[in-house]
């Protein structure tokens, strides 16, 4: 039986690492792979799934107006689906997953982030939470050693940001995953220094 598996962690997690290594797996196995991410992620190419480990990959492209179902059709029947970034999917595509998953008996795999800068859900990651079958944590650490829960968003200079647009692509040099003790600390931090300066 198929299911629909969401696998999320914060920034700097491994998430698209562990998607092509699964797409690896499967295909050592000789099993085909439908290997996807949404439009709106173009940080490393439009196309192009890369880690910050160096593995990378071409995968087929679907924006926001594009049917999962219709670009599955055309792209000819697969084995399972891995999907990165899967917090850009609309809730309508990620309701396309679950039918594909639930109609085509076809596993669907999906990594992304499950909140954002400020802790709110992205509408992909909340309908994905509330669909898949399996939902698990990729975890790594914040500095003080605690585990990460928190995408927080950099400036220039290295200062925790707490407004804006919830989408803002950036790497390393833009988003570090903190725990939500440090995270909060950082803020209050800043806030005494604006205020002293």
């Amino acid at each position: 039986m198929a299911k629909l598996y969401f696998k999320y962690g914060v920034m700097g997690s491994s998430k698209s690492a562990q998607a092509l290594i699964t797409k690896f797996n499967y295909e050592e196995r000789g099993m085909s792979v439908w290997l996807i991410k949404p439009g709106i992620d173009t940080r490393d190419g439009a196309d192009i799934i890369r880690s910050r480990i160096g593995l990378e990959n071409r995968a087929d492209v679907i924006n926001p107006r594009d049917s999962i179902r219709e670009a599955y059709a055309r792209a000819g029947k697969r084995d399972v689906i891995i999907a990165d970034e899967s917090q850009f999917f609309t809730p309508a595509q990620v309701d396309e997953l679950r039918a594909l998953v639930d109609e085509e008996n076809l596993p669907v795999l999906c990594f992304g982030l499950r909140t954002d800068f400020l802790t709110h859900f992205f509408p992909g990651s909340a309908r994905l939470m509330e669909l898949a079958d399996s939902i698990t944590e990729i975890k790594t650490i914040c500095s003080c050693g605690s585990k990460a829960t928190v995408n927080a968003r950099l400036d220039g200079e290295g200062h925790i940001v707490t407004s804006g647009g919830q989408v803002l692509l950036g790497g390393n040099d833009t988003y570090v995953g903190l725990c939500h003790k440090c995270w909060k600390q950082r803020i209050r931090e800043q806030e005494g220094l604006s205020l002293q300066g």
